[in-house]
């Protein structure tokens, strides 16, 4: 098991690169305020710039619960992480902190305090999406389309329609990883559960509605780099992790 007992940073990884909606995306957002005839839900929004966003923890969430699914319960799963099952039946995150998944995404103190090892920033839109979307002639609300969809009742047949807002496919935003690495974490080892989760998560999708079709997603890694403890107390900025080789299938070669 790998020694964190005195949680002394030995260096942060950031895995950085482009998050590509392959389909409409629909993060949900605060709906106050909405005039008469909008959608009936919305977008989330930067409150500044009013340009939608996907929020780290939505990013961050979906991988955490991919990855215990994956693994499935927690006692069965030899150390790897996977999730708990509570007396009422329910499936909740996993509560062992010496596990795999309990070191990377860390265990809240009462459960044995292990600290997070990945923050996973909000991502904005690309410089180049966000004026794409803002000339776009063809949406619905600024910068989003909104999809009209049919629910019928299954007693009377009735038809009851309701609007959704979505980015657009299309739609590109940057997003970045960030992995502190203590004692003597391996490196690989995190990084590769990193990747196993945005692989997972292509798979599946990102935010509301996936089951019907919203949220297909498809990743580019541009860049990982590291910066070492000793690099932040004499200013050396962070350089290429040595020895590391992006996934072929997330580099730009990929991508096109």
């Amino acid at each position: 098991m790998t020694d964190t007992a005195n949680g002394t940073i030995k260096s942060k990884v950031f895995v950085r690169g482009t998050l590509v909606a392959q389909t409409g995306l629909h993060i949900g957002g605060n709906s106050i305020g909405m005039a008469i005839g909008g959608a009936d839900a919305v977008v989330v929004r930067n409150p500044l710039s009013n340009e939608p966003y996907i929020p780290g923890s939505s990013l961050r969430g979906k991988m955490r619960a991919l990855l215990e699914r994956v693994r499935g319960p927690e006692r069965a799963s030899n150390g790897e992480g996977g999730f708990r099952i509570t007396s009422k039946g329910d499936a909740l995150c996993g509560e062992d902190p010496e596990t795999k998944l309990g070191r990377l995404f860390g265990v809240a103190a009462e459960k044995g305090g292990t600290p997070t090892r990945l923050i996973v920033r909000d991502a904005p839109l690309t410089r180049a999406s966000a004026e794409r979307l803002k000339n776009a002639p063809n949406t619905d609300m600024p910068m989003t389309e909104v999809k009209t969809e049919v629910w019928i009742d299954r007693i009377t047949s009735a038809a009851n329609p309701r609007q959704t807002e979505r980015v657009p496919a299309g739609a590109e935003f940057e997003f970045e990883l960030i992995l502190t690495l203590v004692g003597d974490d391996d490196t690989d080892e995190y990084l590769g559960l990193v990747y196993e989760g945005l692989r997972l998560l292509q798979a599946d999708a990102l935010g509301g509605k996936g089951s019907r079709g919203y949220g297909q997603v498809k990743f580019t890694v541009r860049e990982v780099v590291e910066r070492t403890a000793a690099s932040y107390a004499s200013g050396v900025p962070a350089a290429p992790l040595a020895g590391h080789e992006i996934p072929a299938e997330f580099t730009l070669a990929a991508a096109g």
